[in-house]
């Protein structure tokens, strides 16, 4: 009684008479969403990788790759605190540098006469946080043995303990447990790499080792370099490392360049990615509106804010900073749900704007105008109370059927995950089956979208339609491998203008329905 999986067996050949059992897998398939709250932040560091996105999900992350923020412009640290602040708690971080980028080090002596270099400690990224490293040499816990230990403020020691051997072969092996760990029970160091020196005797215990030379490579970084450039693998730089991370925000940090916004809008078309950006500081809205027009920048994948900045209150440094307003807006775009505009919703950590403590609110007009010119601000108050919060929830899109944030955000949202959940449908025969599953899975996925509240017809029409049949799959398309699947589905659309007719006087005859409506 052989078992065969569904499709390994051709049941149209059989010729040995037995019982034949084919596992078939469920013809209903489920397909979950794809995670919509990933925010990419690209900026210059202290610490952590070059051009390589690494996770940041909680203040720990913070200190093992970034640590403190620091007040200057670009600055990856800062950004990130303000965006764990503001509730996005899940990003992706691209550290870029000039090139000038150097890792801290430190030469570990032996006791010779004229003492030599056993072992030389290099930071194992680049960066001034490197020269905060110390490293130590003492008696280790076994009879005739040495300890090493590697020390970074906000972490915790590295301890290579029970080094044996003389001479040389001391050497040897403490460079060994530091690149390679010990025992299968201590990992590398995650913050050094060691290389052998020239020394052969024994190791120096009363000194301790503090690093030097680091540097951030930050002095000539430009609008140009954290945008960076494309290219496959390691060759990508600045926000197109991001690509492959499924960052569906985006925040360059505090680039203004208004000629690098055609490339931001065409890399968030292209990987399903909402950029977020802003004027320099202190630009108008009508400023920022002209670049806008004169870059020729005109699509849903961009959000642009004008040049009102932020204040927020930098506890590390004890200072009322001026920060980019993106950085606000990109963490809270990412925090909320795809369907959610975050028109009216506040912000938390800021403390003001530039135009707010200049004490020159916005008019209604000036706030039309804004939204007129397919850009956004963050001011105080909002029609829902004294807080601070968008005024347009808008892209720059001009069509008006698409410049809405929710537009962006949901069908990035949908596009992905249609994208990530049905390859396998390639290299399948095109069936009646097959079409009746794959339209089955994708009417299953959005029909669990209408129940979460996430799309539908508020006037009780339907909320989406999936047509994959002869109508849409002739058979002059199907001979050439072609099977096509025709989606329509109908957003939510945020409240923008809410009219209320008041009608009062003596002379009103008030009429009361009883039916439901």
């Amino acid at each position: 009684m052989p078992i065969y999986q569904a499709g390994n067996l051709n049941t149209a050949a059989l010729s040995a008479p037995d019982l034949y059992v084919q596992v078939v897998p469920p013809k209903t398939r489920y397909i979950n969403g794809v995670a919509t709250d990933i925010l990419g932040i690209v900026g210059v560091g202290s610490w952590g990788p070059v051009n390589s996105p690494f996770l940041i999900g909680s203040t720990s992350d913070f200190q093992q790759y970034l640590g403190s923020q620091q007040v200057r412009k670009y600055d990856l640290a800062t950004a990130v605190a303000i965006s764990l602040q503001g509730g996005s708690s899940n990003l992706r971080a691209v550290r870029v540098t000039d090139g000038t980028d150097i890792a801290a080090s430190a030469a570990l002596k032996d006791t010779a006469g004229t003492p030599a270099t056993g072992a030389t400690l290099t930071a194992i990224y680049t960066g001034t946080r490197g020269n905060s490293l110390q490293a130590a040499i003492s008696a280790g816990t076994a009879p005739n043995s040495f300890k090493l230990t590697v020390s970074l403020t906000g972490l915790s020691p590295e301890v290579y303990d029970n080094l044996t051997g003389t001479g040389a072969t001391f050497w040897r092996n403490l460079v060994s447990a530091v690149n390679s760990g010990q025992y299968g029970i201590v990992g590398p160091s995650q913050l050094v790499v060691a290389t052998i020196g020239v020394g052969t005797a024994a190791p120096n215990v009363s000194t301790t080792y503090t690093f030097a030379g680091g540097t951030d490579g930050a002095t000539t970084i430009t609008d140009a370099t954290i945008v960076g450039v494309d290219g496959a693998g390691s060759a990508r730089k600045g926000m197109y490392a991001l690509r492959g991370t499924g960052a569906q925000v985006a925040n360059l940090v505090d680039v203004t360049d208004s000629t690098q916004w055609p490339a931001m809008l065409a890399y968030g078309l292209s990987e399903g990615t909402y950029v977020v950006t802003q004027g320099p500081a202190g630009a108008s809205y009508s400023t920022v509106s002209t670049s806008l027009n004169t870059a020729g920048t005109d699509g849903y994948a961009l959000k642009v804010l004008v040049g009102d900045w932020v204040y927020w209150y930098d506890q590390v440094n004890g200072i009322n900073r001026m920060i980019a307003p993106a950085t606000f807006s990109a963490a809270k775009i990412a925090s909320l749900a795809p369907h959610i505009s975050p028109l009216n919703k506040p912000l938390s950590g800021v403390v003001g704007t530039q135009r707010q403590l200049a004490n020159q609110p916005y008019s209604l007009s000036e706030i039309g105008a804004i939204n007129t010119a397919r850009l956004d601000v963050i001011t105080n108050p909002c029609p829902g109370g004294s807080y601070f919060g968008h005024r347009s929830g808008l892209n720059a899109a001009s069509n008006p059927t698409q410049n809405g944030d929710t537009y962006t955000r949901m069908t990035n949202f949908i596009s992905l995950t249609i994208a990530a959940s049905f390859g396998y449908v390639v290299g399948q025969n095109q069936t009646t089956d097959l079409r009746r599953e794959t339209k089955s899975t994708l009417e299953s996925f959005l029909a669990n979208l209408e129940q979460q509240g996430m799309i539908g017809d508020p006037n009780g029409g339907p909320a989406f339609s999936v047509q994959i049949d002869a109508s849409n799959n002739p058979d002059s398309r199907v001979a050439l491998g072609y099977m096509q699947a025709d989606v329509q589905v109908k957003y939510l659309k945020e409240v923008r203008y809410f009219l209320v007719n008041v009608e009062g006087g003596s002379s009103v005859t008030v009429v009361v329905s009883t039916s439901p409506r």
